[in-house]
């Protein structure tokens, strides 16, 4: 199956989920179907439903709405959606996707990921040697020092990528976890030094996709 290529009627671009995502269909009457994304194309979407389902109807179809997380939120999709074949009922075709709300669940994804950091703290900017727990294009979970507090002010280099500058800028603690960990929420940070963390983030992402794609394929 190959999508064709759309010509866009919105002027604003769209996000769409990529290929091999796993999204929510929402029906009006509440209902949640999982599905995961086929193919993708410029204008459109092919999603195959992942579970058991009764073959949907017009009404059924033409109320449905596409949910996933995008960097800033969640996105919800409206289109006009088909079933591909009628064969294969739970393929669905969705074109000319529109964005009909974000929603603000967070707003900036997150993910596991030990990277090293120096943060630099006190008067005197005592230097520490530390690695992040986990990573969102707002700020940083920190495994330590213990001796930070919430509400202090940080200096901080945070290493992604040997050998490549490291991204740099100032950090508030706003939380301390129950195993002690220091939750950094940026103050200060280039936009460049944030889209190059997003970047970073949305690649781990990319290879964790990928590695279960190909788990599923190998049957494990």
């Amino acid at each position: 199956m190959k999508l064709g290529r759309g010509k866009n009627e919105a002027s604003a671009p769209v996000v769409l989920p990529g290929h091999g995502d796993v999204v929510t269909l929402a029906m009006a009457g509440g209902e949640k179907i999982p599905a995961r994304v086929l193919e993708r194309g410029i204008n459109t979407v092919l999603l195959a439903i992942t579970v058991p389902t009764k073959t949907l109807d017009h009404s059924e179809l033409d109320g449905l709405v596409v949910e996933f997380t995008a960097a800033h939120g969640r996105v919800r999709l409206q289109g006009r959606m088909t079933i591909e074949n009628p064969a294969e009922p739970d393929v669905l075709r969705m074109d000319s996707p529109r964005s009909i709300e974000v929603l603000q669940e967070r707003e900036y994804v997150r993910i596991n990921a030990a990277r090293p950091v120096l943060v630099y703290s006190g008067r005197e900017l005592l230097q520490v040697q530390s690695y992040t727990v986990d990573l969102s294009g707002g700020g940083f979970l920190l495994a330590g020092p213990d001796t930070l507090r919430i509400g202090e002010e940080l200096q901080f280099q945070l290493t992604l990528t040997p050998d490549v500058m490291a991204i740099s800028g100032t950090a508030k603690v706003v939380r301390i976890d129950s195993a002690g960990r220091r939750a950094l929420e940026f103050d200060s940070i280039s936009d460049l030094d944030r889209r190059r963390l997003i970047r970073f983030i949305f690649e781990c992402q990319r290879t964790e996709r990928q590695r279960g794609l190909e788990d599923e394929r190998d049957g494990r």
